[in-house]
């Protein structure tokens, strides 16, 4: 039997699809870096192998899963070639293994996350689903009908991806150090497009979107009046946000998220989109709905003493926006304070004016270093020159968190890419 071993099993997409074959019966173990990381958690709870890496973790007999993040050069991957067994990239992999289902890919570069766990929770309620979601979380059911997967623009790895459905949030700039302007990120969306084979539910608000040439159906969803999926009547509250769907101009039903914010309309609202056109019924939809608990990273919160502590993922000027927005809604009476991350020298650089824009709109700012990445630890610009466009921010190290406390009954936002959760751990310890 095949035993598949995962070179950089720690990553959100390689830890997921681990879990899926172990689930589906299959051998898996694999290997990564030392450091704990969030991901680790899921491949413990099965049992699964991680191993630190090593050439000698190569052997006769072994199936090679290589993480995009990992070259050719790597040891292991080196090693597996000069035994001649197959080595297969993570992207090219799962592009093989979704062809036995009825496949859904979510992409955008907004909300992808957080739109593949919703439907993976709604559409599981009515048919046996395998899902595979950026957050690290996957799932695989033997005798799935549907296999739901988040698909990443990033270098393009969503065109080794023909799936069924798409589900398109949005099109916007980012990834500086890969993608040279929007067109050049529109482009890859037209060219993933073309490679769908039954519908694309994509973003009606969307300007780039609206602009996306398809062979299948495009269904467009939003708020405004010419999407065929619309919300209207939206009532938002502290618990929640309620609203009506109206399917071409004609009333389909009413629903209720546990979200805040338009993002998360809008993300339900492509849910809704895709399990209509699949024939799901409404109150299945409108169960699970309200029954989703998040995924990880995405305005996960823990209050403290007075305090509410919401760790996000939240990386890009819109990202920014979307959840300051949703802790307003949730918390209207309480002061929110951000306190951010940059995650990379070019995307900090692109952004440094939106970032800036974004990061005002919380009552104050708190910034910690940026955090470089594998491809790139050094820039020109440090996070000085950020700190100089806002008015009421300061920046934090480490071990400076306690400052936080002065924020009696405030919202604290830790957001970032990188490993802001260490800032929240380390106000957390402040507080015990």
């Amino acid at each position: 039997m095949t035993v598949y071993h995962f070179v950089g099993i720690k990553g959100t997409g390689m830890s997921a699809l681990a879990q899926i074959l172990h689930d589906m019966n299959y051998e898996v173990q694999g290997s990564d870096i030392e450091k704990k990381v969030f991901t680790e958690k899921a491949l413990e709870a099965r049992n699964i192998k991680i191993l630190p890496f090593s050439k000698d973790n190569i052997k006769e007999g072994l199936t090679i899963i290589a993480g995009n993040a990992y070259p050719d050069t790597h040891e292991e991957i080196v090693e597996a070639n000069s035994l001649g067994l197959p080595v297969i990239r993570y992207h090219r992999f799962l592009g093989e293994f979704l062809q036995k289902y009825i496949s859904v890919g979510i992409t955008g570069v907004h909300g992808k996350t957080s739109t593949t766990g919703l439907l993976s929770h709604v559409i599981q309620g009515a048919e046996p689903t395998s899902y595979l979601i950026g957050d690290g979380t996957g799932s695989g059911v033997p005798d799935s009908k549907y296999f739901t997967f988040e698909a990443c623009e990033y270098r393009r790895h969503f065109l080794s991806y023909e799936p069924d459905y798409a589900i398109m949030t949005n099109i916007d700039f980012d990834h500086p150090d890969y993608f040279s302007s929007i067109e050049d990120v529109f482009s890859a969306f037209q060219e993933m497009a073309l490679q769908v084979k039954k519908g694309i539910i994509a973003c009606g608000d969307d300007e780039q979107l609206q602009q996306i040439q398809a062979k299948v159906p495009v269904v467009y969803y939003g708020f405004g009046e010419d999407n065929d999926f619309q919300a209207r009547n939206v009532v938002k509250s502290t618990d929640g946000t309620s609203f009506d769907v109206f399917v071409r101009n004609t009333f389909y039903a009413s629903f209720k998220i546990t979200s805040y914010g338009d993002h998360s309309v809008l993300n339900a609202l492509s849910v809704i989109a895709l399990c209509h056109y699949e024939g799901i019924d409404v109150e299945i939809i409108q169960e699970r709905l309200q029954t989703f608990q998040g995924v990880k990273r995405r305005f996960n919160e823990k209050k403290i003493g007075n305090q509410i502590l919401i760790d996000d993922y939240a990386h890009h000027p819109t990202e920014i926006n979307a959840t300051i927005d949703a802790a307003r809604q949730k918390y209207p009476d309480r002061d929110v304070v951000a306190v951010f991350q940059p995650h990379t020298f070019t995307r900090t650089q692109s952004f440094l004016e939106e970032f800036a824009e974004s990061l005002q709109r919380a009552d104050y700012v708190y910034l910690c270093d940026i955090f470089g990445s594998a491809r790139e630890n050094v820039g020109k610009l440090t996070i000085d020159n950020l700190l100089e466009k806002i008015d009421h921010s300061q920046l934090i190290r480490e071990d400076e968190t306690s400052v936080l406390k002065a924020h009696d009954s405030a919202v604290l936002v830790f957001m970032g890419a990188g490993d802001i959760q260490k800032y929240q751990e380390a106000y957390e310890n402040v507080l015990v």
